[in-house]
């Protein structure tokens, strides 16, 4: 069954077991984008604790400073129009562990609510995009106001969002009145008014009618533009279009409603993907390549390699498939045949951060999900500390780029519409 990660901060101790999560600050963050090979092998009585290990409760202290932030002035865009969903963004961004929370929950967060406030303000300023000056100022006001509610002070680098992610880029159209002449919005309204995650992600309704929406308004002004070979690729035009269509939209949506259904279309594109990055294999092809003739040392070598991954961040269910089709290939491509998975007992969860003096790996709803501030308790998350899931050997059979698991989508959503959250935190503290 699945149980609830509760975090209470002081620093960084949690509750209500009251939770650590250990960061070496040397290492920054956890997600790097290059790693060629695996730090040393620590000898077993000096093996690193689990990140997140629960120790004895601590004093409870506010969640946010509570400081007025000191913005620029020069910033239009309404912040009060998406005041919970800044609110919101604050706490699935939380100071020591955005890093870890990053990929799944923290910045689609952080996207779809940028993302509502420009279409938001934009019902007042008529255009869809900011100009870079403009975006500038704006973006760091963003992030001083989500600072001062608790948020990380590097969430503009841990997202990697700059000012033109708020401007229009390479789209042509920018204002309002243009877009709605060239787009069927009653057709977008219809597909992406509201959506459902799980039958989005298979059936793409409202990501195709956001697609054609987007083509049509990139290639809006080509045939003006005299061969100007400066101009980028369709695709590219396309991609940055996109970015106009859902502003578009969030203006015409509410701002919780919005930010529902932004985070929905993020998740289809995020469970595609393993967000892991892989160091060299060698040390494992040593051990476990061809025959393998010492059961204990390949064991050893696998577990080792699979401890370095736990390291990274937390991973949706989904991305746990991913991410152990994803390793088993690559030893599979270095001549592993055999099913170490299987072999060593390891399990999907194993690609997770680690939680508890059991080690266990905390695997994050394949549906969105936030965190939950609680006054008392602290900031809290959803997450699968039982499901012993032994990882899936790749198969020829094996389908690794679908997001579409209906099968497991369902299973978590109706998890999570069986179980308030005071149920959840009733169940792990009994």
């Amino acid at each position: 069954m699945p149980g609830i990660c509760k975090w209470q901060c002081h620093h960084l101790f949690l509750s209500p077991f009251s939770t650590s999560l250990f960061v070496n600050k040397s290492q920054g963050s956890p997600i790097s984008t290059e790693v060629d090979e695996l730090p040393p092998a620590f000898p077993p009585s000096t093996q690193p604790q689990p990140f997140i290990p629960l120790i004895a409760p601590s004093p409870l202290i506010p969640f946010t400073n509570n400081s007025v932030p000191k913005l620029s002035g020069l910033c239009s865009l309404n912040f009060s129009a998406a005041q919970d969903i800044m609110t919101t963004t604050a706490t699935d961004c939380w100071t020591s562990f955005a890093p870890y929370l990053a990929n799944v929950v923290c910045c689609p967060q952080f996207d779809a609510m940028l993302v509502t406030l420009i279409g938001q303000s934009s019902k007042y300023s008529g255009v869809l995009a900011l100009n870079t000056t403009h975006a500038s100022h704006c973006l760091s006001d963003v992030q001083k106001v989500l600072v001062s509610q608790g948020a990380n002070e590097n969430l503009k680098e841990i997202c990697s969002v700059h000012p033109t992610n708020l401007t229009e880029a390479s789209c042509p159209v920018v204002s309002v009145d243009e877009f709605e002449s060239v787009v069927d919005t009653s057709r977008l309204l219809t597909a992406c008014r509201k959506i459902d995650p799980v039958n989005e992600c298979c059936d793409q309704v409202c990501q195709n009618v956001i697609h054609y929406a987007a083509r049509k308004i990139a290639l809006n002004d080509l045939s003006t533009s005299d061969g100007n070979h400066s101009l980028p690729g369709p695709k590219a035009r396309i991609n940055d279009c996109k970015n106009i269509v859902v502003r578009w939209l969030a203006s015409k949506l509410d701002p919780s409603t919005a930010n529902s259904v932004f985070r929905g279309l993020s998740n289809c594109n995020l469970n595609k993907v393993c967000p892991l990055v892989f160091p060299s294999v060698s040390s494992v092809v040593k051990e476990c390549g061809h025959l393998i003739h010492n059961q204990t040392a390949c064991c050893k070598a696998i577990k080792g390699y699979v401890s370095y991954l736990q390291e990274q961040s937390f991973v949706t269910n989904l991305q746990a498939l991913k991410c152990a089709a994803s390793l088993g290939k690559k030893l599979q491509n270095a001549n592993v045949s055999k099913d170490v998975y299987s072999l060593c007992h390891i399990s999907l969860k194993d690609f997770s951060l680690q939680v508890g003096l059991q080690e266990s790996g905390c695997l994050l709803p394949s549906l969105p999900s936030n965190a939950v501030f609680d006054g008392t308790s602290g900031i809290g998350f959803i997450c699968d500390l039982n499901d012993n899931i032994v990882a899936p050997w790749p198969t020829s059979s094996y389908l690794l780029s679908s997001s579409c698991n209906r099968s497991m989508y369902k299973l978590y959503q109706e998890f999570l519409a069986a179980c308030s959250y005071s149920q959840l935190q009733s169940f792990i503290t009994n």
